[in-house]
């Protein structure tokens, strides 16, 4: 069965303590204040597809994989995996679905082979077939020579790939990951992106949150561009990126930016948008890059001012964010 998400107006506040010793004078306490970690978040995650939620730390990624996986309680508004409504239907929900937390937690007490076999327990599988299943997956995540070893010496990469070999034990109709190759090393990254692929073609849902733009572009059939708790764009990756004003972005570092040079950028042939920053900065949209250099530093030249830096960005999902909100993913 193809399975599905859905949420709607979901919206999440954190109350966030008082600080410590930070009374009035007397006696009465100082409040805490409340913490906005999604905002009417709507999505829908098509059945048998890979899906992208992009942002930054503190966007709200976290939170909405949180909510879909019963593990936070939302403030408002509703989600569904499936037909199951997450909050009225828990327990349905928790068998259609497998999770890889951002970080890893599994039983140190355990072997790598015995954390599969106790988890296919969980939901019911019987021992010859939790044995095959564990067998398989540890073979396919290359940890058959560490399948009786207990996981605290483990590397990060080596516990990442077997808390999504854990995951995908009962063979979930739904995978969520949250950041799941942040800290790892470029080869078990490709090893990843071709068991999520593998797993989506057998007709299975994935959900991956990440601040990798090349991750969701490469990986993701669709993406969420979220920031602050609400989607500030949605579509394919390539969709996105034509969505972008003129394609490129050009980040210029002046030592001024009077008028007259603003208005002599956006000027300039094949620009779209001349979005002036903080202390000197300049962000120019535009349909090439390295060729409009030139123009970019005559045009500084006639209103006396000095080009001091220029970092050119060819279009992508990292650039579609920059325009919508002014700042890098990254920063």
């Amino acid at each position: 069965m193809n399975t599905g998400i859905r949420t709607e107006g979901l919206r999440k506040v954190y109350a966030s303590p008082a600080p410590m010793g930070g009374g009035r004078r007397g006696g009465a306490s100082r409040a805490g204040h409340e913490v906005v970690a999604l905002d009417g978040l709507t999505l829908e995650v098509r059945a048998g597809e890979i899906f992208g939620l992009l942002g930054p730390n503190g966007a709200g990624k976290s939170t909405t994989v949180g909510i879909l996986t019963t593990r936070v309680r939302p403030t408002a508004g509703e989600a569904w995996v499936g037909e199951f409504n997450v909050w009225q239907r828990r327990v349905d929900v928790k068998r259609l679905i497998g999770v890889v937390p951002q970080r890893p937690n599994l039983d140190f007490a355990l072997t790598a082979r015995e954390i599969l076999t106790f988890h296919g327990a969980y939901f019911g599988m019987s021992g010859r077939e939790r044995a095959a299943r564990a067998d398989a997956l540890l073979d396919r995540f290359k940890l058959s020579d560490r399948a009786h070893q207990l996981p605290l010496g483990f590397s990060g990469g080596m516990m990442q790939r077997l808390s999504i070999a854990r995951a995908m034990m009962h063979d979930p109709a739904v995978l969520f990951l949250d950041e799941p190759s942040a800290g790892l090393d470029p080869q078990t990254r490709l090893l990843l992106s071709e068991i999520v692929r593998e797993y989506n073609s057998r007709g299975k849902t994935i959900l991956l949150t990440t601040h990798n733009m090349e991750e969701a572009d490469s990986l993701c059939d669709r993406v969420a561009i979220v920031d602050h708790g609400r989607t500030i764009a949605l579509g394919t990756p390539q969709e996105l990126k034509q969505a972008i004003p003129g394609g490129f972005v050009l980040r210029l570092q002046f030592n001024q930016v009077p008028d007259p040079l603003l208005d002599a950028l956006r000027r300039l042939p094949g620009v779209t948008e001349a979005r002036p920053g903080a202390e000197g900065q300049v962000d120019l949209y535009a349909d090439r890059g390295g060729p409009l250099i030139p123009a970019v530093v005559a045009a500084a030249a006639e209103t006396r001012a000095t080009v001091h830096d220029v970092h050119i960005s060819e279009p992508s999902l990292e650039n579609l964010f920059l325009h919508h909100t002014g700042r890098s993913l990254r920063e």
